[in-house]
């Protein structure tokens, strides 16, 4: 039976790319390690994988990715949330899948790579058993208003912290961190060296639409990285809010964008002249 195979560099990826069959169906699942719907995403396209037997060449390829560690290739297939799913075939993109919904990723992976074998111990045209829907629900958001202060970073941004910090505290602090700046990114990394490629993407966004904010690297600071998770309802970064609310992750801030272009205008540092 085929497994779902970890795959940890550029170099590596690019190798069983290149080592894959024009027939084979490839199945990318691009996660995060602390994303609880990616946990249960690896079960189900492990279970889903084991209905397919080992032939040469292989009729399919499943593969696992930390879409932090090697942002070049999440850019490539476009990935800007995680759980991600992407089916390609001879190098052409079949489908992609967002979110953790079992049931659209087993259904897409039949309807291009057919049904598992009953060699498998799955009766052939049988659903196998998968786990039900684990669903992250984001926060809402409506903010709106002018940036007037400047840019802040970590160290400015907040205090020293305990290794044991309470969690009242701690959500205490957080609810003055998002209001750090009227705009406030937290990232892995800064904006001159971003540390993923999540949130090198949203930095170019927020650059390109000239917009003024502050920024937190949730890579010094394990107890923001963490509680923040919890305190925004939203388990993954980076994370951009505005007046203090959370808008959310790089989906949803490239669909904002998408459905009002002059979402980010009045934060913008320089505000367009009158023709």
């Amino acid at each position: 039976m085929s497994t779902l195979q970890e795959i940890t560099s550029e170099s590596e990826f690019s190798t069983h790319i290149s080592s894959l069959a024009p027939s084979t169906v490839l199945v990318l699942y691009f996660h995060t390690p602390w994303a609880a719907p990616c946990t249960q995403m690896r079960t189900i396209l492990s279970t889903l994988a084991a209905g397919y037997p080992v032939t040469s060449p292989p009729t399919t390829s499943f593969i696992s990715i930390n879409a932090e560690e090697l942002p070049d290739v999440s850019e490539e297939y476009d990935v800007t949330a995680v759980p991600f799913v992407v089916l390609v075939k001879n190098k052409e993109l079949l489908e992609s899948i967002s979110g953790s919904d079992a049931i659209k990723v087993r259904d897409a992976i039949e309807r291009h790579a057919g049904q598992p074998s009953s060699s498998s111990g799955t009766p052939a045209g049988a659903k196998s058993t998968i786990p039900p829907v684990l669903n992250a629900t984001p926060r809402d958001s409506g903010a709106s208003g002018a940036a007037t202060e400047n840019p802040v970073d970590s160290s400015a941004a907040a205090a020293t912290t305990t290794p044991q910090e309470s969690k009242e505290a701690l959500f205490a602090r957080l609810a003055e961190l998002v209001k750090a700046a009227p705009v406030m990114l937290f990232m892995k990394g800064s904006p001159s060296s971003p540390q993923c490629g999540f949130s090198r993407q949203l930095v170019a966004i927020l650059r390109e639409n000239g917009v003024k904010y502050g920024f937190f690297n949730i890579l010094a600071d394990e107890d923001v990285r963490q509680g923040l998770k919890e305190f925004a309802e939203w388990p993954t970064f980076p994370q951009l809010w505005v007046q203090g609310e959370l808008v959310g992750g790089l989906d949803i801030v490239k669909e904002e964008i998408e459905a009002d272009p002059d979402f980010l205008k009045a934060y913008a540092v320089q505000q367009p002249s009158a023709a």
